[in-house]
């Protein structure tokens, strides 16, 4: 783990309450996998006392693209900082996402803001020999669908679903599935009554499914068993701590509860 502060390249608006902010951090940048996580605190302050964990949307050069979502009083704060000034950061964090160099194709899944882990992602499937990455993407409205160019310029096909019914699919994303029925694997992140319904049909299917865990968290490295998941074992199922034995997770593996 690798613990710096760092500046500000960019800081801009990419949807609605939704932000790409670009931070210098070569050592990071070299080390990190898609599907690891960084923790980011504010400067000089205690308030916010503890950091936040953000995935990493992609790499570019010495730098790290992180994509977020005002929220709260972190990420409010953190829209208004500009080029220059500088942020916390600790990372890379967590298991990351597994490749898959025999897979012809590989479906993404995302809800709400967890489309930011797969930017990076899909362009290590491609290098990998991967020829279809499709990113089943489901927003509340289209003015929050943050990143669609990034992913169509990199070659993914995107399905759009709507809650509103405004840009895509009206209804869930889940809904495309069940339409589409596309191959595995499938690799899924976002709220967690998605994920379970990923996972459940994953499961039916079976079709191999991985998911990204977006779970609340304190310290990022295991300490504080903030971020604990029920994951089955050998002798039933014990926790497991999101943030060092995850975030990423065997769907088969994590326990319906």
């Amino acid at each position: 783990m690798i613990q710096r502060t760092v500046p500000i390249i960019e800081n801009v608006p990419i949807a609605e309450r939704t932000f790409r902010v670009r931070l210098h951090a070569p050592e990071i940048a070299r080390t990190i996998r898609p599907g690891q996580f960084l923790m980011l605190k504010l400067p000089g302050t205690s308030d916010p006392l503890l950091g936040r964990p953000f995935a990493m949307f992609d790499i570019a050069e010495d730098a790290i693209d992180v994509v977020y979502l005002v929220v709260g009083k972190m990420t409010g704060l953190l829209a208004n900082m500009q080029r220059g000034e500088s942020i916390d950061i600790w990372g890379p964090l967590g298991n990351g996402f597994r490749d898959y160099p025999n897979a012809a194709s590989v479906t993404l899944i995302a809800g709400g803001i967890g489309q930011t882990p797969f930017m990076a992602y899909a362009r290590q499937l491609f290098a990998t020999g991967v020829k279809n990455v499709r990113l089943y993407y489901g927003i509340r409205t289209a003015a929050l669908a943050a990143g669609v160019a990034d992913f169509e310029n990199a070659g993914v096909q995107v399905h759009l679903a709507s809650d509103d019914g405004s840009v895509g699919h009206r209804g869930f994303v889940t809904d495309l599935l069940d339409r589409d029925q596309p191959p595995g694997p499938w690799v899924a992140c976002g709220p967690e009554p998605m994920l379970h319904a990923v996972r459940q049909r994953a499961l039916a299917r079976g079709v191999k499914c991985d998911i990204s865990l977006e779970t609340p968290m304190a310290c990022g490295f295991g300490i504080c068993f903030s971020c604990v998941a029920k994951v089955k074992t050998a002798d039933g199922w014990d926790y497991k701590r999101v943030c060092v034995d995850g975030p990423v997770f065997d769907a088969a593996d994590l326990c319906s509860e």
